[in-house]
């Protein structure tokens, strides 16, 4: 193989492989970022063909930009849209979980501040409702009198086995 088809290859791989990127539907990419994308993959691919490693530059911090603004994410109470992928969630753990995340590192990720929700406020006013419905949250009852009743009952041992026949 020539040198000029290894680079004419190269070219159609590192197009081919920008083209697949950019369909994926997750990857949300401006356009004027396309040509330098582009030239990476096409460097690499370059790369592993000719079969030397070049030393990786000192790889610098990936500036992940939102796919929404904080205003849009918390503009419905129904769900928090991402701002990694701009759809919406009624609870972001699991999502973030997914993209290997914390809810702090997201939140240190796009320059959230500490008290940004991680769940919608219907959901969580839903799940507050349910909770109070089956009594969590609340101390147990105690009435007068019931109480000495109950820890009397509760020394005796309990019986086991057939009851004793009545005296006749």
């Amino acid at each position: 193989m020539t040198e000029d088809s290894s680079e004419l290859n190269a070219i159609e791989l590192a197009t081919e492989l920008t083209i697949a990127w950019l369909n994926n539907g997750n990857n949300r990419v401006a356009a004027e970022d396309v040509p330098a994308f582009l030239q990476t993959m096409h460097a690499t691919v370059l790369g592993l063909a000719s079969g030397t490693s070049e030393p990786e530059e000192a790889a610098p911090q990936q500036d992940h930009v939102p796919a929404v603004s904080v205003r849009k994410s918390l503009a419905s109470k129904d769900h928090i849209i991402s701002m990694i992928d701009g759809k919406p969630y009624k609870t972001l753990r699991r999502h973030l979980s997914g993209h290997g995340l914390t809810p702090e590192t997201y939140r240190e990720r796009y320059g959230l501040r500490p008290d940004y929700p991680m769940v919608a406020e219907t959901y969580s006013q839903s799940r507050r409702d349910m909770a109070k419905r089956i009594g969590l949250g609340r101390k147990a009852r105690t009435t007068e009198g019931a109480g000495d009743a109950a820890d009397d009952a509760g020394d005796a041992p309990r019986r086991r086995g057939r009851r004793p026949k009545a005296a006749e």
